[in-house]
């Protein structure tokens, strides 16, 4: 699994959920986090999420990190179980930076701290990967909904943040590798 940042401000706008961007665009080949600092908005027309087409969802927010995952060998299944495993990463780091236990809750793929939204997330697949991004608020601009951010945690360093939570992620997903092919069959 390989991590990898983007150092340039740069818009996400759902086009880069898709097989291969990873590698295509940053050269970085199979299971692996790619991340970057900046706005995100959503277009109807990129949106994957069918609650929010329905619902007429607006996606955006002025400064956010964005983390586009790309996993082969894992199903939509898995690929949703780990973007899980990933909100319970986010608390748990943004408690080891901060130095202190916020009262935050996961439901689904969501994290919350006092019924304000910390991240948007999405899991699909392609034909030949399992595909995710994970958006965290840096500030709370330009969201649509009520949400909390980075900066309420104290936390001040985007990039230094995302490269950890990089890090911390991928060490999942090598330790759940790892489960998957050291045990005997019967």
């Amino acid at each position: 699994m390989q991590t990898f940042w983007i150092d340039e401000v740069k818009t996400y706008d759902g086009q880069q959920l898709a097989p291969l961007y990873n590698y295509l665009q940053h050269g970085v080949l199979g299971d692996s986090i790619v991340s970057w600092q900046g706005p995100c908005n959503i277009p109807k027309k990129h949106m994957i999420d069918g609650e929010d087409l329905r619902a007429n969802s607006v996606i955006e927010g002025e400064e956010m990190l964005h983390f586009v995952v790309e996993l082969f060998q894992f199903p939509l299944s898995t690929a949703v179980l780990i973007q899980r495993l990933f909100g319970e990463t986010l608390i748990l780091l943004i408690q080891k930076i901060s130095g202190k236990k916020w009262d935050m809750v996961r439901h689904g793929d969501d994290v919350y701290w006092q019924k304000k939204k910390l991240n948007i997330s999405i899991a699909t697949c392609s034909q030949t990967s399992s595909l995710i991004h994970y958006g965290v608020n840096i500030s709370n601009k330009g969201t649509p909904v009520e949400t909390c951010a980075l900066q309420d945690f104290g936390i001040t360093d985007p990039e230094a943040f995302a490269q950890e939570f990089m890090d911390a992620c991928k060490n999942e997903v090598i330790s759940l590798k790892r489960a998957m092919v050291k045990v005997r069959s019967f």
